[in-house]
């Protein structure tokens, strides 16, 4: 009996052989996970917390820049509206009619019909030697430089085919419309007044494409 066995213990609990066990430490391999884990969140936080203090430093205040200037950079156009009301109205638009083609009467009868429709209405005759039997158009409508966005629009809109022209060495506020040898007749009344109103009517507020 060897002298680690137990007394009253024999048989197949008897230890023999010069070779004892060894009692071993339990593993720690929990402990080991643990420790990766914590380790890996450490160096995710540490990486996150650089890569914020970068954004700050450059990244992030570009970006707050940028932003600041895309506000900055929308601004309200011009409404339609404002326009429109820099437009005189018919009755404050003096038309001088003028016949530059073979046909007789053609003047009178066109300034007799916008008179109808609002016009005042100046000279009427015979187109000078400049235009006379070289309109091939419906017409020319002649102005100052003054007119080119005010009252040439407004008249426009009743022989919408005729031809604007402007003279900046001319004066006042008149405007000439010339019968050419293609002409017919004023645009219907009904299309001109739409015309016309379309023209003069306010339209919503627009915003402009962001200059940034």
């Amino acid at each position: 009996m060897s002298m680690l066995t137990p007394p009253g213990m024999g048989g197949k609990y008897r230890i023999t052989g010069d070779k004892y066990p060894r009692m071993r430490q339990p593993r720690r391999r929990g402990r080991l996970v643990l420790g990766l884990v914590a380790s890996v969140a450490a160096l995710g936080l540490i990486g996150w917390g650089t890569l914020q203090l970068i954004d700050v430093f450059t990244g992030g205040g570009k970006k707050a820049a940028a932003g600041t200037r895309t506000d900055c950079g929308t601004k309200a156009s011009p409404s339609a509206g404002a326009t429109a009301a820099a437009l005189p109205k018919p009755a404050g638009i003096t038309v001088n009619v003028f016949n530059a083609t073979p046909r007789s009467g053609l003047a009178k009868e066109t300034a007799d019909e916008l008179k109808k429709r609002g016009f005042k209405i100046g000279d009427v005759g015979n187109a000078s030697k400049e235009f006379d039997k070289k309109v091939k158009g419906t017409g020319v409508l002649l102005g100052p430089a003054s007119s080119l966005n005010t009252s040439l629009p407004v008249l426009a809109t009743q022989l919408t085919t005729a031809e604007r022209r402007t003279d900046a060495a001319r004066k006042g506020t008149e405007i000439d419309l010339i019968i050419g040898t293609g002409f017919k007749a004023l645009s219907p009344k009904a299309a001109a007044d739409k015309a016309l109103a379309g023209l003069t009517a306010p339209q919503p507020k627009g915003t402009s494409k962001k200059a940034c």
